[in-house]
C-alpha cells in the first residue's frame, strides 16, 4: 500500500484536475447555450429553404441552365469537406468525423481514392493535424480560423469557392462530413452531398406536379436564389458542428469531473486504511516496547 504522503499528494492532484474539468464544463455549457440557440433558430429556415431548393431543382430538371444540379456522366474528382473542431477534450467528436471521412474516401470512392482523385478540404485544426503528414490523403486547403468568427459572411466565401470549383469542373461531387447537433449528449455523424444538388425522390411515388411560376425570371432564380440557398446549407452545417462540439465537450468534462470525484473517494478510502494501519503499527510498537521494559 502506498505511503500516506504519496496518497495525500495524489488526492490533491486529482482535486486540482477536478476543478479544471468542472470549470471547462461550465465554460462549454455557456458556449453551448449560445450555439444551440443559433442552430435551433437557423434549422427550420434552412430546412424549408432546402425543401424549396430541391423542388426548384426538380422543376428545372433537364434544363441545362441549372448548373448546380447537373450530374456528371462520369465522376472523376471528388472533394470531401471534413468539419471538425480546433480544440480537443471533447470525447470522440473529432475521431468519429475523421473515421467517417476516411470511410467515405476509401469505400464510396475507392477507385478514385487509389488514383489520388479524392481531395480533402479541412475545416478544423484536429482533422488537419491528423491528415497533414499522411501522403495518401490529398489536402487542398484548410480553413481552421473560420470558428474564430463564425458568421454567414465568412462561411459564404468558402461556399462560393466550392460552387466555383464545381461549376468549373474541377470537382464532380462535393461532400460534407460533419457532426449534426441533436442534444448536448448526442451528435449525429452526417455525410451530406453539397453539390450537385441531390433531388430526392421516392420511386414508388408518382412524380410531384411542380408547376412553378418563376418570378422575376428563371435566370434570376438560378443565379441568385439557388447559390444563396447553398450558402445557407453550408452555414447550417458549420453551426451544427459548432454546437455539437460544445455539447460533446461539456459531456466529456462532466464525465471527467464525475470520474475524478469517484477517484478521490477511492483515494480517501485508501488513505484512511493506510492511516489506520500506521496507527495500529505504532500502537503495537509501543505495546511491544512496554512489554520489553517489563521483562
Amino acid at each position: 500500500m502506498a505511503g500516506l504522503k504519496e496518497i495525500k499528494t495524489r488526492i490533491a492532484s486529482v482535486k486540482s484536475t477536478r476543478q479544471i474539468t468542472n470549470a471547462m464544463k461550465m465554460v462549454s455549457a455557456a458556449y453551448l447555450r449560445k450555439a444551440q440557440d443559433a442552430i435551433i433558430q437557423m434549422r427550420p429556415y434552412a430546412n424549408k429553404l432546402h425543401e424549396i431548393l430541391v423542388n426548384l431543382s426538380e422543376s428545372l430538371e433537364g434544363s441545362s441552365d441549372n448548373i448546380y444540379a447537373q450530374k456528371r456522366e462520369e465522376i472523376n474528382r471528388v472533394l470531401i469537406v471534413t468539419i471538425t473542431s480546433n480544440r480537443g477534450l471533447c470525447g470522440a467528436f473529432n475521431a468519429n468525423i475523421i473515421k467517417k471521412s476516411i470511410a467515405v474516401a476509401t469505400t464510396k470512392y475507392e477507385k478514385l481514392f487509389r488514383n489520388g482523385h479524392v481531395h480533402f478540404l479541412i475545416i478544423g485544426k484536429k482533422a488537419f493535424d491528423f491528415f497533414k503528414d499522411k501522403e495518401e490523403f490529398k489536402i487542398t486547403g484548410e480553413k481552421n480560423k473560420i470558428f474564430n468568427n463564425l458568421d454567414f459572411d465568412n462561411t459564404s466565401e468558402i461556399a462560393e469557392d466550392l460552387m466555383k470549383k464545381f461549376i468549373s469542373g474541377k470537382y464532380d461531387e462535393i461532400v460534407l462530413v460533419y457532426n449534426q447537433f441533436k442534444n448536448a449528449a448526442v451528435q449525429i455523424i452526417t455525410e451530406e452531398q453539397f453539390l450537385p444538388i441531390r433531388i430526392e425522390k421516392d420511386e414508388n411515388e408518382k412524380k410531384r406536379n411542380l408547376d412553378y411560376i418563376l418570378e422575376p425570371t428563371k435566370e434570376y432564380i438560378i443565379t441568385e436564389l439557388i447559390p444563396r440557398s447553398l450558402k445557407i446549407q453550408f452555414f447550417k452545417a458549420l453551426l451544427d458542428s459548432f454546437a455539437a462540439e460544445h455539447g460533446a465537450r461539456m459531456t466529456a468534462m462532466h464525465k471527467a469531473t464525475d470520474n475524478a470525484t469517484e477517484f478521490i473517494r477511492e483515494l480517501n478510502l485508501h488513505y484512511n486504511k493506510a492511516r489506520q494501519a500506521a496507527i495500529t503499527k505504532e500502537i503495537l510498537e509501543i505495546v511491544g516496547g512496554a512489554e520489553a521494559l517489563k521483562g
